[in-house]
């Protein structure tokens, strides 16, 4: 398993690599006022993905530490109910 997940890291090295050297073709961004920007169209690229990436990471990063929250507050009540006593027996009845 090891081997197939180093093999399978390394394709895809080689696929973002040639696609980097398929795409070096130099780009020019417009923006507000006259500003522009010049860069390799494949740096653009894997800009706008690392970018989107760190927005969608930050998205959930709220919803994870909710839930580590919930779990942390559902040990606790486990734990202390099983230090309580139990009182199931006091509320079964026996029939004849």
């Amino acid at each position: 398993m090891r081997y197939l997940s180093l093999i399978s890291g390394f394709i895809l090295f080689l696929l973002a690599l040639g696609f980097a050297l398929k795409n070096s073709d130099s780009i020019t961004l417009h923006y507000f006022l006259g500003y522009q920007w010049q860069a390799p169209l494949v740096l653009v690229l894997m800009l706008a993905f690392s970018l989107g990436t760190a927005a969608g990471i930050a998205a959930t990063l709220g919803l994870i530490f909710k839930q580590r929250r919930e779990i942390q507050k559902l040990r606790l009540e486990i734990k202390h109910s099983a230090n309580a006593p139990s009182n199931l027996g006091a509320s079964v009845q026996s029939n004849p």
